[in-house]
């Protein structure tokens, strides 16, 4: 039974599944075999991309996972002891199938009191990184990867679990292609990496007009854009810093890298505003997940200051532009109400981040954050914003 029962259905913007061994191999043409492989290190499972090990994520079959929300005192209060990442997650647990299928995980959601949910994975957002010198690549691993979510999960599990494909946009053709099979497949949201784009003749901008091909697809069809927080490969900049080459470690401490953290995401949207992207999509569905809300009032602040000094850049305001396309899943330790004064109620996301330990364990009490706001307010972060925004 949910901890507690709410007056309003709940529509989470941010749950995930773990993948299996075979999520990212299983329809992986013959010849890209060796593209991705497991291997086994000192009796530990690791996954290898092109050969090179990735410590990425650190158990990557997620036959065992930190336990849900098992960071949130961490979150709460700090880490005042300077305790491990290793002692902060606490005793682990195995993989249970409501991790892995959905017919469990419907069951689950029963339990948690949450009607909706967006399921993103969480493997994926390895890929594009570790490949970005190999554009076509790219596109083949991801299409191998959505085949298998839509055969787990399918895109659309009963009305009540929308599992999201992912889209990478090295190749423009591809990625139109990538998105009309995901539609043919029922796909109502889907999953693009807040980063400049790989590219044979280098990275730039998804929201230059080069794409706007796949952007005209997406706004004609009503799909919504999730931008979920990924390796967007910003640990390159900070490697400049500190001399050397590591890949990004999410679970490894580095005070530096946390102090850009979302760099990633400003970048993202101040793209999508800078470079014409909403102005140009005005009907454009964008949904920020995982990535907070400390970064909103700065980068409005900033676009505010470039459109005063160069308004001839812009053809229009662009933080009008921000506020009418981008709704935001705040954490729930930050403060909401001065988000929802910020964009307005109406652009924020309830979104728990189950199972993962960096979410909560008990994803109804996301509206503890709420105090501040009315009971329509509440309802309408807690899943009313969500489903008028995919139309469901």
């Amino acid at each position: 039974m949910p901890s507690r029962a709410l007056p309003y259905p709940l529509f989470d913007a941010d749950n995930h599944l773990y993948e299996t061994q075979e999520a990212l191999t299983r329809h992986l043409p013959k010849r890209y075999a060796s593209a991705i492989q497991y291997v086994q290190v000192n009796g530990r499972t690791k996954i290898a991309i092109r050969g090179q090990i990735s410590d990425y994520i650190p158990n990557p079959t997620f036959d065992v996972v930190a336990r849900p929300g098992a960071m949130e005192d961490y979150f709460r209060n700090g880490n005042p002891e300077g305790k491990s990442k290793r002692e902060i997650f606490g005793e682990p647990m195995r993989s249970i199938p409501a991790f892995r299928e959905p017919g469990p995980r419907l069951e689950l959601m029963d339990e948690l009191g949450i009607q909706r949910t967006l399921m993103f994975p969480t493997l994926a957002s390895l890929i594009e990184e570790r490949m970005r010198d190999d554009p076509d690549l790219i596109h083949v691993v991801v299409h191998s990867l959505n085949q298998w979510l839509h055969e787990t999960w399918s895109f659309n599990y009963k009305d009540r679990i929308f599992t999201t494909p992912v889209i990478s946009l090295p190749v423009v053709e591809k990625a139109i292609a990538e998105l009309d099979w995901c539609l043919e497949r029922g796909a109502k949201t889907v999953l693009i990496r807040p980063a400049p784009v790989p590219g044979h003749r280098g990275p730039r901008s998804f929201a230059l007009p080069e794409f706007d091909p796949f952007w005209k697809r997406v706004a004609d069809e009503g799909v919504v854009v999730g931008m979920h927080s990924s390796d967007s490969g910003y640990s390159r900049y900070a490697n400049d810093w500190e001399g050397h080459g590591a890949e990004m470690l999410p679970f490894k401490t580095n005070a530096f890298r946390m102090l850009a953290e979302w760099r990633p995401v400003t970048d993202a949207v101040g793209s999508m505003a800078c470079h014409g992207l909403l102005s140009r999509f005005p009907e454009l569905r964008i949904a920020v997940i995982e990535n907070g809300s400390s970064w909103v009032a700065p980068l409005l602040g900033q676009l505010a200051d470039v459109h005063k000094k160069a308004p001839e850049a812009f053809t229009e305001d662009p933080v009008e532009a921000v506020k009418r396309n981008v709704h935001v899943s705040p954490f729930w330790e930050e403060d909401m109400a001065e988000l929802a004064g910020l964009i307005g109620v109406d652009r924020v996301l309830f979104g728990s981040d189950y199972p993962h330990p960096e979410g909560l364990a008990d994803p109804v009490s996301y509206v503890d954050a709420l105090t501040r706001l009315d009971e329509d307010g509440k309802a309408k972060i807690m899943g009313g914003n969500l489903a008028r925004l995919m139309s469901v």
